[in-house]
């Protein structure tokens, strides 16, 4: 298996982005799987290493990477050091990292990469999944698009009607703990401020309800980070998507991070077999 770990993507006056490729190592053209980390979320979280290398297994040219401004660093891509980035990230500029990523590939697939690009598809995870299907339905290169846990709603999450919220505004940064590293992991105002200048494009009912391309939905009933609810939101949406409910599933299919075992957890294997499906 052919493996390139911690490639960076530069681009004049923007952060890098970091990428990872998997595939089996042959020279002709594979079908092309992006993957899109979610919310407080990177390329080498928990077990995404093995889920790329199931789709290298399964023929597929899989490109995982982190967003420019997740928090990570080219030094330090797992975890958050660069918590200042992270402060200044906001769905545009995700979905304009998602953009290079694409050129990048069809750039180099001119060239040299083994890659079919009449096949390129996106799987996304959690908030990356609201990401990817306004791409999938702005951009012609795509073909399909599966979500696993994925999000229905960007403006809801904001809360507008809290206290809290109304502290953000008036201060302009407020703080989310992520559970696992306990670090106090900062919002500036401008997120709010860029949802609302681009708030039509960054609807995702409108997104999905306009996507004419296959849709797959994965989700676990037992997530209780992204209701099972938004899944059935997003198939009313989009009812020639095909939705995938597995029993017992939480938010992150089983997955940890660290993962140290050296095979997939059954759930998240469960959802690595139905995508591989699909985008076959």
């Amino acid at each position: 298996m052919h493996i390139e770990k911690n490639n960076i993507l530069p681009l004049k006056n923007k952060k890098p982005i970091l990428y990872d490729i998997y595939h089996d190592g042959s020279s002709h053209a594979k079908q092309v799987v992006v993957f899109c980390h979610g919310y407080k979320g990177f390329k080498d979280w928990g077990a995404w290493h093995l889920v790329a290398e199931a789709f290298a297994k399964a023929g597929f040219f899989f490109l995982k990477f982190n967003f420019s401004h997740n928090g990570g660093t080219v030094t330090q891509p797992i975890d958050f050091p660069d918590l200042e980035a992270f402060a200044q990230n906001n769905f545009t500029r995700e979905l304009e990292d998602l953009d290079r990523v694409l050129n990048f590939i069809v750039t180099e697939g001119q060239n040299h990469l083994p890659v079919d690009l009449e096949q390129i598809h996106l799987l996304a995870h959690s908030r990356g999944g609201g990401i990817a299907l306004i791409k999938a339905e702005e951009d012609p290169r795509i073909q399909k698009v599966a979500t696993w846990a994925g999000v229905s709603d960007f403006k809801v999450r904001f809360q507008e009607n809290t206290e809290a919220f109304q502290q953000w505004k008036i201060t302009g940064r407020t703080h989310i703990e992520n559970a696992r590293t306990k670090q106090q992991m900062p919002h500036d105002w401008q997120f709010y401020e860029d949802f609302m200048a681009h708030e039509e494009r960054l609807t995702i009912q409108r997104a999905v309800a306009a996507l004419s391309k296959p849709m797959l939905i994965v989700h676990g009933t037992e997530d209780t980070t992204v209701s099972v609810k938004e899944a059935q939101r997003l198939q009313l949406w989009n009812p020639a998507s095909t939705l995938h409910i597995i029993d017992g599933a939480d938010h992150v299919f089983g997955s940890s991070h660290p993962w140290d075992k050296n095979q997939l957890p059954k759930d998240m294997a469960l959802a690595v077999e139905k995508t591989i499906e699909f985008f076959q």
